[in-house]
């Protein structure tokens, strides 16, 4: 292929995987037919405007995903092998378990879901769900199946596509045409073989039990139906599909790197962790007295926790249903109606250790019934912490594994409609126009939690005036069906007491999104708006749009009292709506060419006025350039303002109590602040180095909300690339781009972490006044916290470069074609400031629990190489490497150094075949992760992105991936 080639152009335009602009190109079919320059040609929209023209492969580098690689990969989850992408960070997998919110979501430049917006034919999905942290569009919407391509444009696009597209768009183009039946079946399996010498060397010397040899699990069955009927007429076609998926779970005691929640000690061996609240049973105030039960003894606690990994999900079960109808008829030859009909049933459950009484406080009365007389001598006698015949303020932790795991059993039913018309209006106009609906319904029903005020109830036990152990509760008629719960001997909890105390909790929500669209695609030719020297005339798009955003969540009186003791404080409702009205234009305005200095020089223009029911409004734009020198050497360069305004979560959801992942400095052995550092933040000095400040789990206590002063946050992005097709290597082509986005404004909640050190180092007032530390001094007790609310912070900047090499290479002796494909991103900054003025974190190849929490590589490349065989088969490998991952650490002077547990650089090779048995059958199969590869291992990692020790999504989790399935078609 040349830059000139006019035809060839088209084609590959067409496909939206220009070897050019494509990031993964399709490795399993054959080559396409050389086109011939004098074929007539058509007009084309490509993902980034909405100019449709011919030969329009735009300014800004489009990465593209088709449907054959989604087959040759082996995947049934579709943000799977996005994840793959140098691009794309992970973010909602189905390999989390603890904050899961049952999506699957994608996230452009690790920007975050908020800011990827999805697309599927160039319109929005709806939001995936109305729980915090799923506001992403859910991938589980979209049909494998159906899919042509992915077109993943990276850089701001809200000019184009209107708000959220901050880090970009990942946009699904699906199949509207097909004609026949068609049945697909894929099975795959995980497969690992337990050789950690180290954990499991960690997991012995604690006593836990060792998975050992290799372990098969984590079946998946994908079942996929297509059909798709022309009228007899040729006018009309309908397309429809049905899809059934089935994902087997996987527990974290299958993998000897899991078993165990792991940490590194101070000598920097691997060691067996786990919960402050364990099995046995126990009574602290984390200063004077620290027990735990023994029998019908007190014995110090020593140290002792609970292993909660094994119960934990790896991989949560899953099942989804699908499906759906696209469908389209012309009126006549200028005139097309069009629909389109998406339904998703996905329900998956996420299980983690069980429930309990985690350190909640009560007075214990010394003449509690239940108590042994060597615990009551314990407790209450001469030596005993009893004042005045009780003890005050224990705090008792109780794990619940009488009464099993917690499971999470969370449903998304989503439906989504569009009708549209489009055609041309003469020849050189067209039209657009649809209205896009979408509603996602959201359930939840958590299972086997606890009451803490039953659990506090159940604690305070005494005698009845006949004799029989009761409630406290029972003879002041307060709770008369309480039952005490005996964890001073957990031999005797029976299933009564395990009854009382669990709770279930539900939820139920929705999202809603209506999208009013419409266009005119105009080429000014004939009305002579041509730049002398250039036959071409400028191109322009005016549109309207009108969108209305909704979200309602809706949790039970248990959720929202917070009194689901395993929940980390309450969950509450939120209610909101949103609209805006704009008004966009496009210009594609070709400046030269055929000539002396450049083939042509095509400036693109873009404008969106967005008016918000909020009382805000936005401006945003972009100018480009796409230059072509000659059929070996093209330039590129854009700048783009993007905006995304608060969402319906952002605006308007109520403060409540959360979890959020961190170390108080100022607690354990060695703390990294001074006494007087410490003072500043409400902490007692004689509590300085308490143990009792630091959270067995890594987990504290903040309060987070919504803002409805909230502005919109704007971005720029920067970029500009070469593109290479030189003549001395026939097949070869490179394109390199940089980018530059920073957003200003952004929103999110200034991080715990931060406003804790603007009180400790800075002194600063205003920040010292959001950090309550409790009677303990703690910062995770109780209501211990640090109030976090939604904000607009400083700025978020990330920068680096993009890479794309293909080559093709004819064999000789009709041996068939070797296609080499080479796509990567190395990342020079990912940098947060999160005071305006402020330090700056540079998170670009660090990871950590508080400030950048993700792993973020600075190099990710993927490597593929297919042959095309004469024998109708195509062999795939592909080599994917993810580069070391240091950790994000300061030292005294607040300079950022390299903490102690880097993660290790990890590569993976897959192998793929495909087969063409007929012309109707097509098998294939193949191995990911050939070598069983064990992700980097993470201590103490931070819940939520961290599972099993690992970040599942950023590398692969389970060991091999084994695959195979077939493709019938009539």
């Amino acid at each position: 292929m040349k830059l000139s080639n006019l035809s060839a152009t088209i084609r590959l335009s067409l496909l939206a995987c220009s070897t050019l602009t494509a990031g993964i190109s399709g490795t399993a079919h054959a080559e396409e037919a050389d086109v011939d320059a004098t074929d007539s040609v058509e007009r084309i929209e490509v993902t980034g405007t909405r100019i449709k023209r011919a030969a329009m492969t735009g300014a800004s580098p489009v990465t593209s995903v088709t449907a054959e690689d989604i087959k040759v990969a082996g995947i049934t989850r579709v943000e799977d092998l996005l994840n793959d992408m140098p691009a794309i960070f992970a973010d909602q997998t189905s390999g989390q378990a603890n904050g899961a919110t049952g999506t699957a979501t994608v996230n452009l430049r690790n920007l975050g879901t908020e800011r990827t917006l999805v697309l599927v034919n160039g319109r929005r999905l709806p939001s995936g769900s109305p729980v915090a942290g799923g506001i992403g569009a859910d991938l589980n919407q979209i049909p494998a199946a159906l899919v042509e391509r992915v077109d993943v444009l990276t850089g701001g696009s809200s000019a184009t596509y209107g708000s959220d597209a901050v880090a970009g768009v990942v946009n699904f183009i699906m199949r509207d045409d097909f004609e026949g039946f068609q049945v697909e079946y894929q099975g795959s399996v995980y497969q690992h073989d337990n050789d950690h010498k180290d954990m499991q060397r960690a997991l012995n010397e604690r006593g836990f039990p060792v998975p050992d040899g290799s372990q098969w699990d984590g079946d998946t069955h994908d079942i996929s139906l297509t059909f798709g009927a022309n009228s007899a007429d040729g006018r009309a076609n309908i397309t429809g599909y049905a899809t059934w998926r089935d994902i087997e779970e996987v527990t974290q005691d299958n993998r000897d790197y899991s078993a165990c929640a792991m940490n590194i000690n101070a000598t920097g061996t691997r060691i067996c962790g786990g919960s402050g609240t364990i099995p046995e049973g126990r009574i602290t105030d984390f200063d004077t007295y620290d027990y735990k039960v023994s029998g019908t003894d007190f014995v110090p606690t020593d140290g002792t926790v609970y292993n909660f990994g094994p119960l934990n999900y790896f991989q949560r079960p899953d099942k989804r249903k699908t499906f759906g109808l696209l469908g389209h008829y012309d009126f006549n030859d200028s005139h097309t109606f069009y629909a389109e009909f998406n339904y998703m049933d996905n329900r998956t459950v996420a299980q983690i250790a069980p429930s309990g009484s985690f350190l909640n406080e009560v007075d214990i009365s010394c003449d509690n019934p239940l108590l042994s007389a060597s615990q009551r001598n314990t407790l209450c006698g001469p030596d005993g912490v009893a004042t005045n015949g009780i003890v005050e303020g224990a705090f008792i932790g109780k794990r619940n594994v009488e009464g099993g795991p917690r499971q999470d059993d969370i449903r998304h039913t989503s439906t989504r409609f569009v009708l549209g018309i489009r055609g041309e209006i003469d020849d050189n106009w067209i039209y657009d126009a649809y209205m896009n609906f979408g509603n996602v319904s959201y359930s939840q029903t958590y299972q086997n939690d606890m009451s803490t005020t039953r659990i506090i109830r159940s604690l305070q036990a005494t005698t009845d005036d006949d004799g029989n152990v009761v409630c406290k509760s029972v003879v002041d008629g307060s709770d008369p069906t309480c039952i005490p719960w005996n964890i001073f001997d957990p031999s005797k909890i029976t299933q009564e007491q395990i009854d009382y105390l669990t709770i279930p909790l539900f939820a139920r929500g929705d999202t809603r999104t209506k999208q009013i669209s419409g266009y005119v695609t105009g080429d000014l030719t004939d009305y002579g708006v041509v730049v002398p020297g250039t036959s071409t005339g400028v191109g322009v798009v005016f549109g309207l749009e009108h969108r209305k955003e909704s979200l309602d969540f809706n949790p039970d009186q248990g959720f929202e009292s917070g009194d689901g003791a395993g929940q980390g404080g309450p969950v509450l409702g939120v209610s909101g709506e949103f609209d805006v009205n704009e008004f966009f234009t496009e210009l594609n305005v070709p400046l030269v060419e055929d000539s002396e200095f450049a083939d042509y020089i095509t400036l693109e223009l873009a404008y969106r006025y967005s008016d918000y029911s909020t009382d805000k409004t936005t401006n945003t734009y972009k100018g480009a350039f796409d230059i072509r020198v000659n059929d070996q050497l093209g330039l590129r360069t854009s700048f783009q303002r993007a905006v995304r305004a608060g969402n319906v979560r952002d605006l308007f959801r109520s403060a409540g109590l959360g979890l959020f992942n961190w170390e108080d400095p100022c607690g354990g052995d060695n703390p990294t602040l001074t006494v007087e550092q410490c003072a500043r933040t409400g902490l007692d000095p004689s509590k300085y180095g308490s143990n009792a400040l630091i959270s067995p789990a890594g987990q504290y206590n903040s309060i987070t909300g919504g803002n409805p002063d909230l502005e919109p946050e704007k971005s720029d992005t920067v970029s500009f690339g070469i593109l290479l097709s030189p003549d001395a290597i026939e097949g070869l082509d490179i394109a390199i781009d940089y980018f530059d986005i920073t957003v200003e404004n952004a929103i999110q909640e200034i991080p715990e972490a931060t406003i804790f050190n603007q009180c400790a180092i800075n002194g600063n007032d205003q920040f010292c006044a959001l950090i309550n530390r409790g009677p303990t001094g703690s910062l995770w007790l109780s209501q211990d916290s640090i109030t976090a609310i939604d904000t607009n912070i400083g700025s978020v900047e990330t920068s680096g470069i993009d890479f794309d090499a293909s080559y093709r290479y004819s064999l000789p002796d009709d041996m068939g074609l070797l296609r080499f494909k080479l796509i990567g991103t190395w990342l020079d900054k990912f940098a947060t400031q999160n005071l305006p003025g402020g330090d700056i974190d540079d998170c670009a190849g660090r990871w950590d629990r508080a400030v950048c929490e993700y792993p973020v590589p600075d190099f990710k490349t993927n490597f593929s190489t297919t042959w095309v065989t004469p024998w109708d088969a195509n062999i795939t490998a592909t080599y994917r490497y993810v580069s070391e991952v240091k950790e994000f650490a300061r030292n005294d002077e607040g300079q950022v150094i390299d903490g102690p547990v880097p993660l290790t650089a990890r590569d993976y090779l897959d192998i793929a075949v495909t087969w063409n048995a007929s012309d109707n059958l097509q098998f294939r199969g193949g191995v990911n992760n050939v070598f069983d590869n064990t992700a980097p291992l993470v201590p103490n990692g931070p819940s939520g992105p961290a599972n099993g020790n690992i970040y599942p999504g950023f590398y692969d989790s389970l060991g091999r991936y084994i695959f195979a399935g077939f493709t019938f078609r009539l």
